[in-house]
């Protein structure tokens, strides 16, 4: 009878618990975070594990698309369907600059003054729906020097998106530091573990072999979620009870 009741009190309890409210995190960028077709195999947007990280309450709604900067993400409607489709208390994870800082990239360009204004606007339109934003600087590129020492590869796009996060106050990842620390451990070689490196023949979707320096394998991709992970651990604590208890920490 003793064993009993201690048994009630318990399952007492969680009835009286609060369910936990149902969120959802939405990925705004390119195609370092986007949802590859089965065609590009084995390339990977770090987005496609990171739906793996959460409990049953918390949904990972993946907006990110390929070759999309903070201009055409908004020309083409992408941000809309996000404005549309969330509610309070949602999140929207931004994680843009691969394609604005590219000059020949006529259509997805944007100067610098541009970029900050798209990222205020997003910022702006979030709290608006009254989301919570969070600021990305853009996911390294794999570039070493003759010394083997990891190099810049979005100084000045990702010191504006640094300097938007401070003015606005808004939740911030610095993910190019992140990775390039990574890259840096795993060395000028190993690091290419990380990326799509295929040679001839290796792959069937690559069949003459593919030296891509920006885009992940699943490895990588799974690589970049778990530090994405790692930052949501220390600077937004709201999100800690949304983690599926059996994620390992990285």
């Amino acid at each position: 009878m003793k064993k009993i009741i201690p048994f009630f009190v318990a399952l007492l309890l969680m009835s009286l618990a609060p369910d936990q409210k149902k969120i959802k995190i939405f990925l705004a960028g390119d195609s370092t975070m986007s949802i590859k077709a089965e065609k590009n195999f084995p390339e990977t947007g770090w987005g496609m594990p990171f739906i793996h990280f959460w409990n049953e309450n918390l949904m990972v709604v993946n907006k990110a698309k390929n070759g999309r900067s903070t201009k055409t993400f908004l020309s083409e409607g992408l941000w809309k369907q996000i404005m549309d489709e969330a509610t309070a208390g949602d999140y929207v994870f931004i994680q843009f600059g691969h394609n604005d800082e590219v000059k020949s990239k006529v259509n997805s360009y944007t100067t610098p003054e541009e970029f900050t204004s798209n990222l205020k606007k997003y910022i702006g339109d979030a709290r608006e729906k009254k989301m919570i934003p969070v600021l990305m600087t853009p996911v390294a590129r794999r570039k070493f020097d003759a010394a083997g020492k990891i190099e810049q590869t979005h100084q000045e796009y990702s010191a504006l998106v640094r300097k938007l996060a401070t003015e606005e106050k808004a939740l911030f990842i610095d993910l190019d530091t992140q990775s390039m620390q990574r890259y840096q451990q795993f060395g000028v070689e190993n690091s290419k573990l990380l990326f799509c490196q295929l040679k001839p023949g290796e792959h069937p979707n690559y069949p003459d072999g593919k030296d891509d320096n920006t885009h992940f394998n699943e490895l990588g991709a799974r690589l970049i979620a778990q530090l994405v992970l790692k930052e949501i651990r220390t600077t937004i604590p709201d999100l800690l009870s949304y983690i599926n208890t059996k994620t390992p920490s990285p």
